[in-house]
Parts: C-alpha cells; sequence; structure tokens
C-alpha cells in the first residue's frame, strides 16, 4: 500500500485505510480478521472514536491490534461534549484503556462543539508532551472552523482534517480541500463508498467505474477509491467487516488524467454549500 507524507506530521502514512464507524454490529470474530487482514496488506491507518459503540469498538480494535500496534497508524476522537481541557485528557485516556495501548498516533475533535477549541487544543498539546499522542487534529471542519483552529495552533500543528468524501458528496472540493492543501493538511475521506449508496452498476457513473476497472482488472469500488485518493494531501479510511472486503481495498486504481476527467464529469462536483457535509 502506498504511504505519503501526512500533512506536517512529519510521517508517512498509508493512502487506504481502516474505518470502523458501526463495526459493532459486526460479527466480532469476522471483524478483527477483517483489520488483522488490512494490517498485513499495508491498511496499516487504522481510525475509531470514543462514540462508536459507546467504547465497544475501541476494545474491539485493541483485540484487534494486539501483537501489531507497532505497525499501526493509530487514530481516535474525542466526542464534542468531552472535549473541555480536562474532559479531553480523561477521554483520551480511556480510550487508551479500550484500545490497550499507552499512546495514539493522532487524536482527532470529532466534530465542532460548545467547548472552546482553545481549551481542546490545549488539551491535545498537553497529551503531545505527556507522550500520550503523537499528533492531533480534527474532523467535519469547515472553513471557518478551521481558521479559527489555526489562529490558536498556529502553523503546522493540525495534522488533518477528517471529513465525508465519496463520488457523491464532493463538496469538500470547493473550499475545504483547497484551503488544507494551502496549509498543508491532510484530508482523511470517510464513507467513501457512500454509505450504502455506492452508484448502482446499471446507473450512468456505475457504468463508467465498471468500464474503467475493465481496463485494470479492478472492480468498481477499486476505481472509486483511485479517485478519492488521486491528489497527493488525500487519504480514505474504507470500513470492511470482512476479509474479502479488505482485499478490495488494498488495491485502489491508480488512474490516468483522462479517466480522472471522466469519473469527474461522471459524478459532477455539485453546489458549493454552507459549512461540511455529515451523515
Amino acid at each position: 500500500m502506498e504511504q505519503r507524507p501526512f500533512g506536517r506530521a512529519g510521517v508517512d502514512v498509508a493512502v487506504v485505510g481502516q474505518g470502523t464507524w458501526e463495526m459493532e454490529a459486526d460479527d466480532r470474530r469476522a471483524a478483527v480478521n477483517a483489520l488483522r487482514r488490512g494490517i498485513d496488506l499495508g491498511l496499516t491507518h487504522v481510525d475509531t472514536a470514543e462514540m462508536y459503540g459507546a467504547g465497544a469498538v475501541e476494545d474491539l480494535v485493541g483485540q484487534a491490534i494486539d501483537g501489531r500496534r507497532e505497525r499501526v497508524f493509530l487514530a481516535s476522537k474525542v466526542l464534542p461534549r468531552n472535549a473541555s481541557r480536562t474532559g479531553t485528557i480523561a477521554a483520551c485516556e480511556a480510550s487508551l484503556r479500550r484500545l490497550r495501548t499507552d499512546r495514539l498516533d493522532l487524536y482527532l475533535l470529532h466534530w465542532p462543539g460548545n467547548h472552546p477549541i482553545a481549551d481542546t487544543i490545549a488539551a491535545f498539546e498537553q497529551l503531545v508532551r505527556d507522550g500520550k499522542i503523537r499528533f492531533w487534529g480534527v474532523s467535519n471542519f469547515a472553513v471557518e472552523e478551521m481558521e479559527a483552529a489555526l489562529a490558536v495552533a498556529g502553523p503546522g500543528r493540525i495534522a488533518c482534517n477528517q471529513v465525508l468524501y465519496h463520488l457523491g458528496e464532493r463538496s469538500i472540493e470547493h473550499a475545504v480541500l483547497p484551503w488544507c492543501e494551502a496549509h498543508d493538511v491532510a484530508v482523511v475521506g470517510y464513507s467513501p463508498y457512500g454509505s450504502g449508496n455506492f452508484p448502482a452498476a446499471a446507473s450512468p457513473g456505475g457504468r463508467v467505474l465498471r468500464d474503467i476497472g475493465k481496463v485494470h482488472g479492478a472492480t468498481a469500488r477499486q476505481v472509486a477509491l483511485g479517485f478519492l485518493i488521486r491528489r497527493p494531501g488525500l487519504f480514505t479510511i474504507p470500513k470492511a467487516g470482512r476479509v474479502e472486503h479488505v482485499t478490495d481495498n488494498a488495491a485502489p486504481v491508480a488512474l490516468s488524467a483522462a479517466e480522472v476527467e471522466r469519473i469527474a464529469a461522471a459524478f459532477p462536483l455539485g453546489r458549493r454549500r454552507k459549512g461540511v457535509p455529515t451523515l
């Protein structure tokens, strides 16, 4: 799996990782095996959150990475309601216990909340100093919220912004993606298959993905992943609860410029909207 620089964090991270949202509903053994197989295939960026299954998914991830921790770029998130200065530290420590590790590689504020962003950032920086996290970032932040975080943190401190990004929802390309690229902030796209709304094979867009896939001996989903990581600052974290799906995710297609243009035409950018899209 290709790795590339993760913003200004100073580390290379797998361009395709593994998401875990709603994994508490999957068969636990199958999900653990899928995560482990993904790590073996190079999908070493594993993303979770305290919100997922009220901590149950972090516990599952902790089981999956046991014996593989040094190979994993491990990310989790704090809920906005917990993101006061003291609450962020307590939430991180609880996540570490569930994940059975002594540090996170990446810790995110799950979405903007009511606690002052300065307090959350102060907690993040304290966690860095204490060796409990390596890097921190945000999730579901629009440009205005990114500007506010940057004003507090200063340049080079925000590792990434994790946002909804799939073929049917490209609106981050209007403003969020250009802002992040200009400030060297990685963009991690979640739900790259549209959370159950992947283009049908018989739809016009589905036929484009299928035709390009035939050229590469790849699936439509592998073509979609290739589009979603086509720019240097883009990363993606598809979820796979079964081993066979992980194998697909580990082989995104390297697209030509003409193929990128064809996919972009089949899945128009759409209008600019206020804020960022969410599920």
